[in-house]
């Protein structure tokens, strides 16, 4: 393992795929958190080139179906992830405990794998996001929020209706032709399969340039 803020690689995702929604969660203070997250210093969205292709040829076949990509976020600076643990040790504040982990104890979010000390998001080639349809104006129902801490989150929840196991699947199917491979814990989370920097985590802020 090793760490970088050389920022050469990445791009802008919006630049190469103009047509992506951005709701870039951390930079907002609708998060875990309940705060703007340090190292987003504007509401965008940056991957490794690499990752950013291979996501152009998924937005362009969600598309043709109807859907845009939403992104919650790609890469995530250390400084975040570091944030994170800091919250994560501050047992007085549950601010956003309701909407985020109302059926979890703070102190359960590291030990139950919610969280951990470095992220897949700071090497770069991994997003979360979900669909917006195009037609109804509003995202598809995936059964469960980005960023919910609980098995709702797996993407074989086997408490979902068949709409909402076909959104996902769909999702999924979509991201793995194009390169990517899914987390079963969180079905809003892909990493680029032949990422760039498998070892190398990034602390550069989050900003256009």
């Amino acid at each position: 393992m090793q760490f970088s803020e050389n920022r050469e690689g990445f791009v802008v995702v919006s630049d190469v795929i103009p047509e992506v929604m951005l709701d870039i969660r951390y930079y907002s203070t609708f998060n875990f958190v309940g705060e703007r997250i340090e190292g987003y210093e504007q509401p965008v969205a940056l991957l490794t080139w690499q990752a950013a292709e291979a996501l152009t040829g998924v937005s362009q076949e969600a598309l043709r179906q109807g859907y845009r990509l939403k992104v919650f976020d790609a890469y995530r600076p250390q400084r975040a992830v570091d944030h994170f643990m800091r919250w994560a040790e501050q047992e007085e504040n549950i601010r956003m405990k309701e909407y985020f982990y109302p059926d979890l104890a703070k102190k359960e979010i590291i030990p139950g794998g919610y969280l951990a000390r470095h992220s897949g998001h700071s090497r770069g080639s991994t997003v979360d996001l979900t669909l917006w349809d195009m037609r109804n104006q509003q995202e598809l129902d995936m059964g469960g929020c980005f960023d919910f801490f609980g098995p709702r989150s797996h993407y074989a929840f086997e408490g979902l209706t068949l709409d909402q196991q076909a959104h996902r699947a769909l999702l999924r199917e979509m991201m793995v032709r194009h390169g990517f491979r899914p987390l079963a814990e969180e079905w809003w989370h892909f990493t680029l399969d032949q990422e760039p920097y498998p070892d190398t985590y990034f602390d550069f802020s989050v900003r256009d340039a």
